[in-house]
């Protein structure tokens, strides 16, 4: 069996660890603590499972007309994707030549640069110009947590001759967004790109969107899977954006209890990094290493993130859970 020489040399992203033990208090990949709306337990229970032998709707025309609504747009400038990440490989797919490059910021989302080594071409950090054609842009930014106003956004897409893609999966949780880039008259580049995974408490779904300009929005769909988000998915999603209160709820709850976790660790002499997301990037008071802290944490079933790599490997990144979750993890910081 032969295989390609790009995929031999690859380093396969690496996902945060999913025990399966429900005793883990798990503050580890950014999920929501919070369940869904109740209106998706409701889709699941009345589902008409002979609808299962027959391909889902290639366009998520419901859906899209409903974030289409949303985000004061019409359904030609939304693309739905199997989770946001979907969208992401199909625009390495449908905006990147053979002799381009593909950049994103430094420290990131470490899927972008592993997509670059998947369409076998150049990842560069916090570059621009030259090759790079896509430009992948999470704001608010992980794993750091900030986050970027609309205008400079702007201003930085107005010179890039390339797509900017800016990854939206925090920013129900944040102080802005930049949607309205995306939906402006006269946009010729910007992409704005959203996730159920996080304020809607569906990181088990997979559905993502994007928002941007019609012929964008078209090359996308060109490339994609004929049906590439099943049935009961978009049903459930859709119960998800009609219920949007109960979303902006559950998000008002994570923003509070994030910012009081950060006052507690600032209290133990942890350094936090201002944050506009549903996590925190902190780092151990002065002669505690981050990696000891993680390993210690996880011997006591708290699970954080962190990472050896040199611009990273001073902090961890603590998911925001409930107010209970959050006790148990200071708890275990005050007694080291």
């Amino acid at each position: 069996m032969m295989i390609a020489k790009s995929v031999r040399r690859l380093k396969g992203y690496v996902p945060g660890e999913q025990p399966k033990s429900r005793e883990v208090v798990k503050l580890n990949t950014n999920e929501n603590p919070y369940p869904p709306s109740p209106k998706c337990a409701e889709v699941l229970k009345t589902f008409d499972l002979d609808n299962l032998r027959r391909y889902p709707d290639p366009d998520c025309t419901e859906l899209k007309a409903a974030l289409a609504k949303l985000n004061h747009t019409t359904p030609e400038h939304v693309f739905v994707g199997n989770g946001s990440d979907e969208i992401l490989a199909l625009a390495a797919k449908a905006f990147v030549e053979n002799d381009e490059a593909i950049g994103s910021l430094d420290p990131s989302y470490s899927l972008y640069r592993t997509l670059a080594d998947i369409r076998n071409v150049p990842w560069k950090g916090n570059e621009l110009g030259g090759k790079v054609s896509l430009f992948l842009w999470t704001n608010p930014n992980a794993p750091t947590g900030a986050w970027a106003p609309p205008e400079f956004v702007a201003k930085a897409a107005k010179s890039f001759k390339g797509v900017m893609i800016v990854d939206e999966a925090y920013a129900d949780f944040s102080k802005g967004n930049c949607m309205e880039l995306a939906t402006a008259k006269g946009n010729r580049n910007i992409i704005v790109m959203r996730t159920f995974s996080k304020s809607f408490s569906l990181a088990g779904l997979r559905v993502g969107y994007c928002v941007g300009p019609k012929p964008l929005i078209e090359a996308l769909t060109k490339v994609k899977d004929s049906y590439n988000v099943d049935a009961i998915a978009q049903r459930v999603a859709l119960a998800a954006v009609k219920d949007i209160g109960w979303m902006h709820a559950n998000v008002a709850k994570v923003v509070k209890t994030r910012e009081r976790t950060r006052n507690e660790l600032e209290k133990l002499g942890w350094q936090v990094a201002p944050s506009e997301s549903n996590f925190l990037f902190a780092k151990p008071p002065k002669g505690q290493k981050a990696g000891a802290i993680f390993a210690a944490l996880r011997e006591k079933n708290i699970f954080v993130r962190w990472w050896p790599k040199r611009n990273v490997r001073d902090f961890i990144r603590i998911t925001i859970g409930t107010d209970q979750q959050m006790r148990v993890l200071i708890e275990a910081l005050q007694a080291r």
